[in-house]
């Protein structure tokens, strides 16, 4: 990902979570699991992670109604504190 990257890290996030959400509410749910999940284990302020744009691809491809039940995510935290997110 990125050579100045403080700490590196691949995750897999569980979205089992996201089949409590309303059928059509589902996906955007698994997207907020990710987040909530990153700050977690990033120890981030949420406004400082910024998610690439192939894991909301991966999540939204089989429509709203059915996100993936988890997802491997490699995660980089640089020295300013934001933190990047890509699909692993």
């Amino acid at each position: 990902m990125a050579e100045d990257a403080v700490k590196e890290q691949i995750y897999t996030i569980p979205l089992r979570e996201a089949k409590l959400a309303p059928r059509w509410k589902r996906t955007s749910r698994a997207m907020s699991l990710i987040r909530k999940y990153l700050v977690r284990h990033m120890k981030a302020d949420p406004s400082q992670i910024k998610i690439d744009a192939t894991i909301n691809h991966k999540i939204w491809e089989r429509g709203s109604q059915k996100p993936p039940s988890s997802i491997r995510i490699r995660a980089a935290k640089f020295e300013d504190g934001e933190i990047q997110a890509e699909l692993a």
